[in-house]
């Protein structure tokens, strides 16, 4: 077994985010990943959290949703079949930095769920529609700890209802074992390196609960939970 210091969080690059690669690779490498997403479930603590908004609103409009770091679409994806299947009218919007996700992702989806796509800097992203929600999964272990700070206060200052980021728990386990299955299950390149680094990215519970500290909010409003498999996500729920 592979020595790794988990102790605090990774400062080693994902090739993802680092290496030019065609349409072609990048979009693979997408695939690969909603494949993992699929087998952990990945949507469920979002979709739940979506629950718990949709309960305590008292509008009837659409809920304005927008998801950072959207990637393949998934996640949109499955808020979209949420909504269908709830009768909860909402609007959605996915926003990457990569140019190649909203292409990836466009392609992907159907175009009846109406979803946009938007290729920018989540900090200088600018929509002229309002936004309710704002949701993460898998993006906040892509930044440094000052970046973090600063989403989790854009977040707050844009987010009508409440915003909720699902991400990584920084621990042993996952590590060795992603490391161990992405070979094994022959994921694309990216994946296999990227996995168990994304990992030592990743948070603990401390690291949130001071995050959350620093970016100036009451850590009483807010919820660091674990969730299976081996995740941690932030909660903020607004009053509606």
């Amino acid at each position: 077994m592979v020595a790794i210091d988990l102790t605090a969080r990774s400062r080693q690059d994902e090739l993802m985010d680092t290496e030019p690669v065609s349409f072609e690779e990048f979009r693979a490498c997408l695939v690969d990943l909603a494949r993992v997403n699929r087998l952990t479930r990945a949507h469920r603590p979002t979709l739940a959290f979506l629950d718990r908004v949709a309960r305590a609103r008292r509008s009837t409009r659409p809920i304005e949703v927008l998801d950072v770091g959207s990637g393949y679409g998934d996640m949109l994806r499955a808020i979209g079949a949420w909504s269908r299947r709830k009768g909860v009218a909402v609007s959605l919007t996915g926003v990457d930095l990569n140019r190649w996700s909203s292409r990836a992702a466009a392609a992907a989806t159907a175009p009846d769920l109406g979803i946009r796509w938007a290729t920018a800097d989540v900090f200088s992203y600018d929509s002229a529609a309002e936004i309710d929600v704002v949701v993460s999964s898998l993006f906040t272990h892509h930044l440094p700890d000052p970046l973090v700070v600063s989403f989790v206060r854009w977040m707050e200052a844009r987010a009508r209802l409440g915003w909720f980021v699902s991400d990584l728990h920084r621990h042993p386990v996952p590590y060795h074992f992603f490391r161990h299955y992405a070979k094994l299950a022959r994921l694309h390149r990216f994946v296999q390196h990227d996995g168990p680094v994304s990992i030592a990215r990743a948070f603990r519970a401390g690291d949130w609960e001071r995050l959350v500290a620093e970016a100036g909010l009451d850590p009483a409003a807010v919820e660091v939970q674990w969730r299976a498999p081996f995740r941690l996500t932030v909660t903020r729920l607004k009053a509606a």
